[in-house]
């Protein structure tokens, strides 16, 4: 067996839409002494993570963390624990990933209703009452910022409209999420994913359910207590890989 040399990569200036350079403080962090996931120092980290994480995404939420996982992650975790077989969602597309998320949320078994609009615009308000009134879903999916055009949804006032009709909210921020103001806890939003190598390194979950997030490396995970319950009542388990009360044990 050959073994390759010491890892040298070549110093690259990172410009695109991810992944993304990152700080000094970072990269030196990553070179420090491996501690083990059950070590009281790690612990004691994990607890300031969550700290930050919870002011990033301007959130109360008791369960807010970070888990390692691909960036469709979060994407994934939000339609799995929130979606079973039957359940009725709106997927709203004006893009690329809102296009990933109709067949996401197809893949629970769900029967999804999409929303269209042409890439680069967004939805207003009415349309999105319209369908809420006429599809009555469980939950819809929105895109804030779309990472295939840059278009920006606006989100105050859509939480509470969804609510109206007893209508989850789950928002993808991978573009959005410290690139533009994200307010999780005043716009009511249920869930909601990010991913660290676009906007903020870091991502998190909603306000009203149990709610997770991705990103590619890191995948925060957001379970307030007014939703908790919802877990609680899954008539299945989703796949333990993103199984949220698996991954954040009351």
């Amino acid at each position: 067996m050959t073994i390759p040399g010491q890892l040298d990569p070549p110093p690259r200036l990172l410009l695109g839409p991810g992944p993304s350079d990152v700080h000094p403080r970072v990269l030196s962090a990553m070179a420090t002494p491996l501690v083990g996931h059950l070590d009281p120092y790690f612990l004691e980290v994990m607890t300031q993570v969550q700290d930050m994480l919870r002011q990033v995404y301007r959130t109360a939420n008791r369960l807010t963390f970070p888990v390692s996982a691909t960036g469709m992650a979060g994407m994934e975790t939000c339609f799995v624990n929130l979606l079973e077989p039957g359940d009725l969602v709106v997927v709203c597309a004006n893009g690329f990933f809102g296009q990933r998320m109709i067949d996401v949320a197809g893949r629970t078994g769900a029967v999804v209703t999409v929303l269209e609009r042409p890439w680069g615009d967004v939805f207003d308000f009415d349309r999105i009452r319209a369908v809420l009134q006429k599809v009555r879903p469980k939950v819809l999916s929105i895109v804030h910022a779309e990472t295939s055009t840059g278009a920006h949804q606006p989100l105050d006032g859509l939480g509470a409209l969804c609510h109206e009709f007893d209508t989850l909210l789950v928002a993808d921020a991978v573009t959005s999420l410290g690139c533009v103001p994200l307010e999780v806890d005043d716009w009511e939003i249920d869930a909601v994913y990010s991913c660290s190598p676009v906007a903020d390194l870091a991502q998190s979950a909603g306000r009203r359910g149990d709610r997770p997030s991705e990103d590619e490396g890191a995948e925060l995970v957001s379970r307030p207590e007014p939703g908790a319950a919802l877990l609680e009542r899954r008539p299945r388990l989703p796949p333990h890989g993103t199984d949220h009360d698996g991954l954040c044990p009351a």
